[in-house]
């Protein structure tokens, strides 16, 4: 992208004052990130006067679009009575109710303030909860970045060739047993074998940080049905699946029911706000009911609880947007037919895959061309697109992108993927 002097200057500063220049490892384009002063609707205005169509959405939380105005009016409103009291708030209550009449599985709910502390505390809680001590994850499965799940993860860690993490013990490690998505014969071998010691099995129903990559007709049914039958809890990770493939998220839209639930991103509204949920006699395990500990200064900040009724509020206002948005990448996976490669696609998800078929797995998914997209990336990004600079992350569309805005795309996805 030309003409990013200011960018170029920001980045040249930042790299003296944070590693890498960055806050998060995702954001470190080469040679030097575009750096963002606004966004509105579909749109983001870097530093240097571009604008972009963005279809990164910040990874998924702004399903609503940048500065949605009832979410902005709600968060001005709590902002003028103070930000952070150390207390319990009525909006905690208000929240609550929602998410827990949105998700069956869910009858009690504790607030975090991100996805990382949700599922660090959702494993912590299984494992006190059944006195069990192992966990399962899929291979690239990303369920944050603390010690126990950092092993063959999604996200950052797959765009950036480092499927582990210096500085995670070894004996914190061998508690994470690993098997490939969409395999339920794997999974069935290893709980066969050691299921005496797994608390739990922690899995994205869609692997939405190395794709997405889709379950097979039946997969999540029989993950189900195995883990039931060795007394393993199933957590379902859905941090971005939660809102984002409709309301209920991904259990409701296949029919699974976990025993642990763990959202984040769009239920924040844009700010920093995840909880993790399931039945009562689980739940009660958590301190104070329990002896399971858990507790933050910022859990439950109320501008994010504010920002967070506000935005569930508006999705159940607005049911229709997810049929529209289903369309909407219909419409652009249509422009990608015949272009040596894949498309993929779950309502407001999709993705690109420069790979000849739909990856199934993570070891697929790393099949595919990385130096091909990285080129594809860059002639979208001179058209005006703002993709997530990663083949193995997720694009999202958004209830703020336009008709127009999905024509433009989708010209753009033909012509960049000819070329």
């Amino acid at each position: 992208m030309n003409n990013c002097e200011k960018s170029r200057e920001y980045y040249t500063t930042a790299r003296e004052l944070m590693p890498g220049g960055v806050s998060s490892p995702v954001r470190a384009i080469q040679p030097y990130p575009f750096y963002t002063v606004r966004g509105s609707g579909s749109r983001i205005y870097t530093a240097d006067g571009i604008e972009l169509i963005d279809c990164c959405g910040a990874y998924g939380p702004l399903i609503l679009g940048h500065a949605c105005k009832p979410v902005g009016d709600a968060i001005v409103a709590a902002l003028d009575d103070g930000w952070l009291y150390g207390t319990p708030t009525p909006a905690e209550i208000d929240l609550a109710q929602i998410l827990i009449a949105d998700h069956p599985s869910i009858e009690m709910v504790r607030f975090v303030t991100t996805g990382s502390e949700a599922t660090m505390a959702a494993i912590r809680l299984a494992r006190g909860y059944t006195g069990k001590s192992d966990i399962i994850k899929t291979e690239g499965g990303f369920h944050g970045a603390h010690d126990g799940v950092l092993v063959q993860a999604g996200s950052g860690c797959t765009t950036l060739g480092q499927p582990d993490s210096a500085g995670v013990l070894s004996d914190i490690v061998r508690h994470t047993r690993q098997v490939p998505y969409n395999d339920t014969e794997s999974l069935v071998s290893l709980v066969e074998k050691s299921g005496e010691e797994v608390a739990a099995m922690i899995l994205e129903p869609v692997m939405g940080n190395i794709g997405p990559v889709l379950p097979k007709p039946g997969y999540l049914q029989e993950v189900r049905k195995i883990t039931a039958e060795h007394d393993i809890l199933l957590i379902f990770d859905e941090v971005i699946t939660g809102y984002r493939v409709g309301i209920g998220g991904a259990q409701k839209l296949f029919g699974v029911m976990p025993d642990i639930t763990t959202l984040g991103k769009i239920i924040g509204g844009g700010l920093p706000l995840s909880a993790f949920g399931g039945n009562r006699k689980i739940m009660e395990h958590i301190a104070p009911a329990g002896p399971v500990y858990q507790a933050g200064t910022f859990s439950g900040n109320p501008l994010s609880l504010a920002a967070g009724v506000a935005a569930l509020r508006e999705i159940h206002a607005r049911k229709e947007m997810y049929s529209l948005l289903d369309k909407a990448t219909t419409v652009i996976g249509e422009s990608c037919q015949g272009k040596g490669g894949s498309f993929v696609k779950l309502g407001s998800m999709f993705k690109f895959f420069f790979r000849t078929s739909a990856p199934e797995n993570y070891a697929q998914a790393k099949e595919s061309d990385t130096t091909k997209f990285r080129a594809f990336w860059e002639k979208m990004l001179e058209k005006g697109i703002f993709l997530p600079p990663s083949q193995f992350e997720t694009n999202f569309l958004s209830a703020a992108h336009s008709d127009s805005d999905v024509e433009y795309l989708s010209s753009a996805y033909a012509s960049c993927l000819s070329a």
